[in-house]
């Protein structure tokens, strides 16, 4: 057992199966102590310490285990996997004496844990082929196999046909059907788009059934299921480019009615175009009943995509003149088209109505005419035309009334838990917690300051009982933790001091010599967060400090001068000097304009912090002064590369900030210039960021702005939390705010142009938007072909739909004159036309002149969108002044 043991400790894993071969069942057990133990001691070794001996550790305790779960837990613990290949052969070495019973066992096992199966699909391969027992069809394991193959087939000099080495496979005719019922395809079988690669997943597939290798229902049923299903874009193309080339039969298109009517009406863009096709072959043959066209034209019709929606009024008409007796049971659902944001999209629907009304039975007859009445002002001439006077006809003499959202009004923080248990349930939380909540964070530092200040050994039992099992607080050693909690920027810092994992020592050190980091905003913002973590530990530790003078009064991070006068006045009846990074805090978390009473109460209490907050108070100024900066950048442009320039903010030094502040704060003050240098605080929590600055907003908004436009530009998910926190602070918001909402609502992705547009309505709705100034900076980024007009035009367009239409319209009269001046018309041009159009007609026109350029494009001729949409706007334009 001594040379076992000694064999794992020097990484010497080939010499594990020998040395295992000379050992009974009870020598066995025993070592297996032995190896669990060294398993726990492993884990607070460095990594590179630990990889080395990882792999003797798993050779050896998976041929010390005799029971067949136990196992395969410990060949699927994740903590003995490594950083390097495991040892596989190694591992069926030290298991070739057991019978296939057991090794079947294993394998299943194996193949059961969702976490590991994959990577350790070529072991569980082989313990299959050794106990000759049936093969695993769980997910992971058919993961593991499909990768397998497509990475051999990559790596090989002159790679082999895939359907051969389907052929050959045995597993191939059991795992293939599981294909189809996976969560998510590994990537692997997305790497070829060539169709004439034979080693393209897609097309071998399709090609199965006449190898004899897959039914072809079973290969229809399953692609058929997972574009019902939904999925990402590039496995529902898979399964599209399958089902495609398999080429179903009218049969097989008759047979899933069903299915195709789902699709159209939920699936993505592309798997409905594809299933609206198949729909109008089968209308083509006579085999899609009219009720079926029915129940699908009315979700069709609502959906966003302009060319699904034309294409389904075209597949409506052509049934409409086909059977007029299909009049009553369509025409309804072609008015469905009428409540679309695309006024060519309700053009042509009115037209179709129009044509055959005249066949529809009164009762339908009338429900058309209430559905005609939603139109807008733009078809009312028409639908009178066609209706009559209409039932709800509009006159255009109600006074139009701007509909914003509420102003958003800060939220008071709740005091600090006042209760042992209470606050222990909150730091246990926090502590626990990926995404920790500001507000909750502030209450609980304030109370573990102010717990420890009154009993500091009930607040550690509490805290260590309630905390027991965290990796901090067991088989770990002191200096490992000290190492790793330097770079945490949560409250586990400060409870790790108060537990004594954090030496006292080291609090002091970091406490003293932490200066904060300047390599990016990010960066020194979390480094003010980490100067007041480590002044909290050095408080827990001392209870000197009654309290947190920075705990904020609002929920936005802000502070009220006058509860912080008082905090003051408090610690100087104690007899106490404040932390230096706490007041510090403070100073730059409280409300600043028009705050005289409280500078004169600050002056009276006549100590250095009051003096310095009754000056901060009386100068008024922002943290730093913002101005434009163009930063120019090259772009390659195929084989030419292409000066561009991206626009953005820079601030100026405050020398008041690296004079009175403490080290850690001296990076706010420095003159901060763009770069191109790139961070890595994409994952970052930005609401401590604004809870930081909350009285900054124009500061913190040209700061993060880098990391914004660049998440808009290069087409970056989820870069635009910041974006809404600025938004909410109770703090002007001037050209920094704006030009970040100006890159916002020309984001790439729908999720983050609506949080753009919550901002601007915020904003809106805070009285702290200038329309002027945000179609400034758009026509800006415009310009420069920093965003794209129809982005533009699809978070305008949500924003009017609010009731907004005044403000929006205020924005694009500043945006519209630039892109109507360019000699090409951009695309998406036609689209903020629209929506400039359906503004005036809501809301009536701005002014009585025109916007510049207007004139000109409606008077082009033709019947292009733009010249429509310019003649359309030209024209309520002019009505809505004539009336004025």
């Amino acid at each position: 057992m001594k040379e076992l043991l000694s064999a794992v400790r020097e990484s010497r894993a080939h010499e594990v199966p020998a040395l295992l071969a000379g050992m009974d069942r009870a020598e066995r057990r025993a070592a297996l102590v032995e190896l669990k133990a060294l398993r726990k001691e492993v884990r607070s070794w460095h990594w590179a310490q630990q990889d080395k001996v990882l792999r003797a550790l798993l050779v050896a305790g998976a041929g010390c285990h005799t029971g067949a779960a136990g196992c395969a837990t410990w060949i699927g613990g994740r903590d003995l996997l490594g950083w390097s290949r495991p040892p596989f052969p190694l591992i069926l070495a030290v298991l070739a004496d057991r019978d296939q019973e057991w090794l079947g066992d294993v394998a299943h096992r194996l193949a059961a844990r969702p976490t590991t199966a994959e990577t350790l699909y070529e072991l569980i391969a082989g313990l299959v082929k050794k106990a000759q027992c049936p093969v695993p069809t769980t997910e992971g394991f058919v993961r593991g196999w499909a990768s397998t193959i497509s990475i051999a087939q990559w790596q090989r000099r002159k790679r082999q046909p895939l359907v051969e080495v389907l052929r050959a496979d045995p597993y191939a005719a059991a795992l293939l059907p599981r294909l189809f019922e996976l969560t998510e395809l590994p990537p692997q079988l997305l790497w070829s788009d060539d169709p004439n690669d034979p080693c393209r997943w897609g097309t071998t597939l399709a090609a199965l059934p006449e190898e004899g290798l897959l039914e072809r229902s079973v290969l229809v049923d399953g692609c058929v299921a997972r574009l019902l299903r939904g999925g990402k874009s590039s496995e529902l193309r898979f399964f599209l480019t399958v089902l495609r080339e398999l080429g179903l039969t009218e049969q097989e298109e008759a047979e899933r009615i069903p299915d195709w009517i789902g699709m159209a009406a939920d699936g993505s863009s592309t798997v409905a175009g594809h299933a609206q096709g198949v729909l109008a072959r089968l209308d083509g043959r006579g085999e899609l009943s009219v009720r079926a066209l029915a129940d699908v034209s009315e979700s069709v019709v609502f959906r966003t995509e302009k060319k699904l929606v034309r294409s389904q009024l075209v597949l409506l008409g052509k049934v409409l003149r086909r059977d007029p007796s299909a009049v009553d049971a369509l025409l309804p659902v072609v008015a469905g088209a009428f409540e679309h944001e695309d006024i060519d999209i309700q053009e042509r629907a009115l037209k179709l109505v129009a044509r055959y009304l005249p066949v529809a039975g009164a009762p339908v007859r009338e429900e058309l005419a209430l559905s005609a009445a939603l139109l807008g002002p733009a078809h009312r001439m028409k639908v009178t035309e066609v209706f009559g006077a209409p039932a709800a006809e509009q006159t255009g003499t109600e006074e139009y009334e701007e509909l914003l959202p509420p102003a958003p009004t800060p939220q008071p923080l709740d005091p600090a838990p006042e209760t042992l248990p209470e606050l222990v349930e909150e730091v246990v939380t926090l502590v626990r917690s990926a995404t920790p909540e500001v507000t909750a964070f502030e209450r609980a530092l304030d109370g573990l300051v102010r717990h420890a200040h009154a009993d500091r050994s009930a607040l550690t039992d509490a805290l260590r009982d309630a905390l027991a099992g965290e990796w901090w607080l067991v088989d770990e050693p002191q200096s490992q933790v000290e190492r790793r909690l330097r770079s945490d920027a949560g409250i586990r810092l400060v409870v790790a001091a108060l537990l004594g994992r954090v030496s006292a020592r080291a609090v002091r050190e970091e406490r003293v010599s932490w200066t904060g980091t300047g390599t990016c905003a990010h960066a020194g913002l979390v480094g003010v967060l980490k100067a007041r973590l480590w002044e909290a530990a050095d408080a827990v530790l001392t209870g000197g400090a009654p309290f947190l003078l920075a705990v904020p009064t609002w929920h936005t991070g802000s502070l009220e001068p006058a509860v912080l006068v008082e905090r003051l006045r408090t610690y100087q009846r104690l007899g106490i000097r404040p932390g230096e990074a706490d007041f510090a805090q403070a100073l730059l978390r409280v409300r600043r304009g028009d705050q005289h009473g409280a500078a004169e109460a600050a002056a009276l209490l006549g100590t250095p912090e009051g003096d310095r907050l009754e000056a901060w108070l009386r100068t008024d100024q922002p943290l730093a002064q913002v101005y434009r900066f163009d930063l120019e950048e090259k772009v390659r442009d195929g084989q030419s590369v292409v000066r561009s320039c991206r626009v953005l903010m820079a601030s100026r030094e405050r020398p008041f900030i690296q004079e009175e502040f403490p080290r850690s704060f001296h990076w706010l003050g420095r003159p901060q210039v763009p770069t191109h240098h790139l961070c890595y605080h994409w994952g970052d929590h930005p609401e401590h960021w604004t809870a930081t600055l909350p009285e900054d907003a124009e500061t913190l908004a040209a700061w993060l702005l880098p990391d914004i436009a660049t998440g808009v530009i290069e087409e970056i998910r989820d870069t635009l939390q910041p974006l809404l926190m600025l938004a909410e602070l109770d703090s002007p918001a001037g050209e920094a705010v704006h030009l970040t909402l100006a890159y916002g609502l020309g984001s790439r992705h729908p999720e983050d142009r609506l949080s753009a547009v919550d901002a601007f309505l915020m904003l809106a709705a805070r009285q702290q938007l200038d329309a002027a100034l945000l179609g400034e900076e758009l026509a800006l980024l415009l310009g420069h072909g920093l965003i794209k007009p129809n982005r533009l035009a699809d978070s305008v367009r949500t924003a009017a739909a609010t009731g907004a239409y005044r403000t929006v319209l205020s924005v694009l009269t500043g945006v519209l004159p630039g892109l109507l001046a360019q000699e090409k018309a951009p695309r998406g041009l036609s689209d903020l036309l629209s929506v400039a159009a359906e503004c005036v007609e809501h809301c009536g026109a701005t002014g009585a002149e025109q916007i510049p350029g207007l004139a000109e494009t409606a008077a082009r001729g033709g019947s292009s969108q733009l010249v429509r949409q310019a003649a359309r706007l030209k024209d309520a334009w002019e009505r809505s002044t004539a009336r004025a």
